[in-house]
């Protein structure tokens, strides 16, 4: 079942109310629907317009690990992680040091 709110916010973007914190929410809800390409381009556009948003980079590296797109899962959440340690925002900095350890730990497979 598809969320109610994509439709929504596609709208909003084709009304012209393009924002971070749309892209953000869209791309959220599209990782949570598990279209994961669409919930990368979205996120992608998200960090372009507002790159000190840790938890969009910390989504965007999610999305293309569900990808097995691991070189791109790397970047962003190192991304990530400067971000978050700059901001002080330690809750993101921990979850995406745990993903940086899988992606680790998938590349010795």
């Amino acid at each position: 079942m598809t969320n109610p709110i994509i439709p929504r916010l596609r709208a909003q973007l084709q009304q012209g109310r393009d924002s971070p914190l749309l892209r953000f929410g869209l791309g959220s809800a599209l990782f949570n629907e598990k279209n994961y390409r669409e919930a990368a381009e979205q996120l992608s556009v998200c960090v372009a317009q507002m790159p000190d948003h840790s938890a969009a980079w910390k989504l965007l590296g999610r999305s293309h690990m569900a990808l097995g797109e691991r070189g791109l899962a790397r970047e962003a959440f190192t991304e990530g992680l400067g971000v978050a340690r700059d901001r002080g925002d330690r809750q993101v900095e921990r979850e995406i040091e745990v993903f940086l350890k899988k992606l680790g730990r998938l590349a010795k497979n």
